[in-house]
């Protein structure tokens, strides 16, 4: 059986629509790209379908918090690699690092953790995770050796690619 990878890689073209006047990526639109990535790379790697799984099992997961450190510019119609990580999980949530780097991984555009909680649309309240989530997860996991996204985001800023 070939091995899960923990860290999820894709590609982005950054769109003129989701720029400022100054060719930078939108500091809104980070979560779309950071969103969207995340949904592609599930689906590439674990071939999980998060509509898929809304429409059978009832079940998606909604973004809880997040934090995002804007580290270098991102500017339009650049290229971007999006990486992503599991970093920590309970029954009622997962923590998802991920980054934001030029194509050459040498520059580290952003830094962002999100925490997701499992959703079940028919009782219209946060559940907890199926055992074959839990399951994944403990396959998947990376845990990182900061304890707070600051501290991550000072690991980055002193430790530059």
């Amino acid at each position: 059986m070939k091995e899960l990878p923990n860290i999820l890689e894709s590609t982005k073209k950054i769109r003129f629509q989701d720029c400022d006047p100054f060719n930078h990526l939108n500091n809104g639109r980070y979560v779309d790209y950071y969103i969207n990535s995340r949904e592609d790379q599930l689906f590439e790697n674990y071939n999980i379908d998060l509509f898929k799984i809304i429409k059978e099992e009832g079940l998606g997961w909604v973004v809880s918090n997040n934090q995002i450190a804007y580290l270098k510019p991102v500017f339009t119609m650049e290229n971007i690699v999006f990486e992503s990580q599991l970093i920590s999980f309970t029954p009622r949530g997962i923590q998802v690092e991920m980054r934001m780097w030029n194509t050459e991984k040498t520059v580290l555009k952003s830094i962002a953790w999100f925490r997701f909680v499992p959703f079940n649309l028919q009782k219209n309240q946060v559940s907890q995770h199926d055992q074959k989530y839990m399951e994944l997860f403990e396959k998947v996991i990376l845990p990182v050796a900061e304890k707070t996204f600051e501290e991550r985001e000072l690991f980055f800023r002193k430790n530059k690619p």
